[in-house]
């Protein structure tokens, strides 16, 4: 329910604090602190300045004042806080024009929805993620010159099950058998029970949650779907509350996609669809998988752009661990009423309010304003363009013969040619100056420097088991 600065400012009555947060270029949440005192009505007129050249992505430092504006809408209590806190998601301004950042992610995803409505087509899309997660009982980790490594510990692995340390019950999850077994077998059952229920304090609705296939503590939750700017402001509290509350409980938890080897990766299946008032377009009794032609051109444009798409939705270079062909990974740019495989699916659904289309390649490592946005973005040019996503995939498509296989498009293999993707590629996201060109120049300059190089010049462990004796 949308909050008003008066029900704010009531609900700050019961606090000591106020959070002020914002997220930079590359996804990661920031904040500073206010006593609460500080918060009145003028506040959420004035905001509050900060250096926006310490920001990744953001001013350099000859022009690093910036301005923070609260929204009332995303205020809510932290049930994690030791200290009783309200917390604020905030826009960023130039506090000279007071002209909304270009760079704010979140501008970028309130122009989507604005986008979306000034173009007739829809009024209104709605987003669910289903981010993956690991929860581990300890990481140590490093990387120097001189050395590299990491170690994982987990007492439901199966690398565990011949410890003798202490007490040692067996029972430990063998590789991708994970999915779905009862306690004692899935440790983590109260500990996600705490996940969902805090989430839901903090105002969130949640859908479910259960264990997923890799062994190590592989975990998802779902939140109902609701607004695309809203759904990117809960996945940040999503990660937020989970982190805490791990760690908390004595555990650790990580999004990163692929941090074992030899077992599934943790992904971010986007499902979204397109209303008009009360109706969802996407829904047709008749279509394939009862999809209206609008959802097919939809689909048509996420698979024309899905290259480029990547940059965005999987923009880490262990995001390319995970989407490697022959291990369940949405790698086939195809589209399919079941196959998991193929990058876009149609989930079995008769009901026309929850017929969607979910991309299956994103994981939790994206910008979910920017990943959002973009998603909505290539489906919207698709449905202006009338792109047609050529026919479904039912087949198993890693079985196909070599000469049939070839004939189907695969996503890029590292970040680095979807970098390049985007850089020949984005002018749908420019439609309407959604995304603009100093951002997206910023992103890719970013991506390339501080992730792409500093992987590329760094020798691997698994390097030296290969060629030290060469």
């Amino acid at each position: 329910m949308a909050k008003t600065v008066k029900q704010v400012l009531d609900l700050s009555k019961d606090t000591q604090v106020v959070d002020l947060r914002f997220i930079d270029l590359p996804g990661t949440w920031q904040h500073f602190t206010i006593p609460t005192h500080r918060l009145t009505a003028e506040f959420f007129e004035e905001g509050i300045p900060f250096d926006g050249s310490s920001v990744r992505g953001f001013q350099e430092i000859h022009e690093s004042d910036m301005l923070l504006k609260p929204d009332p809408e995303t205020a809510f209590i932290d049930p994690t806080a030791e200290t009783p806190t309200l917390v604020i998601s905030c826009n960023v301004f130039d506090p000279f024009t007071e002209e909304p950042y270009s760079r704010d992610p979140r501008y970028v995803a309130q122009k989507a929805e604005a986008y979306l409505k000034n173009s007739g087509i829809a009024d209104t899309a709605y987003f669910a993620p289903e981010a993956e997660f690991f929860v581990f009982d300890g990481i140590r980790y490093t990387s120097t010159p001189n050395e590299s490594s990491f170690s994982i510990e987990s007492e439901e692995a199966w690398w565990s099950s011949n410890r003798s340390d202490r007490a040692n019950y067996g029972g430990q999850i063998q590789p991708k058998r994970g999915y779905f077994p009862v306690p004692p077998t899935d440790t983590l059952q109260n500990l996600r029970n705490k996940f969902m229920l805090t989430m839901e304090k903090a105002g969130v609705t949640m859908d479910l949650h259960h264990h997923e296939v890799a062994t190590a503590g592989q975990s998802e939750m779902s939140m109902t779907f609701t607004t695309l700017t809203r759904m990117a402001d809960n996945l940040l509290l999503y990660k937020y509350i989970i982190k805490n509350v791990a760690r908390q409980n004595g555990k650790t938890v990580t999004f990163m996609p692929k941090p074992l080897f030899g077992d599934n990766g943790s992904g971010m299946h986007v499902h979204s669809s397109l209303w008009k008032g009360d109706t969802n377009i996407f829904f047709d009794e008749k279509g394939y998988a009862g999809l209206s032609q609008i959802a097919k051109y939809y689909i048509g444009g996420i698979l024309k752009h899905a290259p480029a798409l990547l940059a965005l939705t999987s923009p880490s270079t262990n995001s390319y661990r995970r989407l490697v062909p022959g291990y369940e990974a949405p790698v086939n740019i195809a589209y399919s009423q079941r196959n998991r495989s193929a990058i876009c699916r149609i989930p079995a659904n008769k009901s026309s309010k929850a017929k969607r289309v979910e991309f299956r390649a994103p994981d939790p490592t994206c910008n979910p304003y920017l990943a959002f946005s973009a998603i909505l973005m290539a489906g919207l040019d698709g449905i202006n363009n009338k792109i047609d996503p050529g026919q479904p995939q039912d087949r198993d498509l890693y079985e196909l013969p070599a000469e049939e296989k070839k004939l189907i498009q695969q996503v890029p293999s590292s970040l680095t040619e979807v970098l390049d993707a985007l850089e020949a590629d984005h002018e749908f996201l420019l439609k309407g100056d959604v995304f603009t060109k100093d951002l997206l120049e910023e992103y890719i300059k970013y991506k390339r420097v501080y992730e792409v190089d500093a992987i590329r010049m760094r020798p691997t462990p698994h390097e030296f088991a290969m060629y030290f004796d060469c």
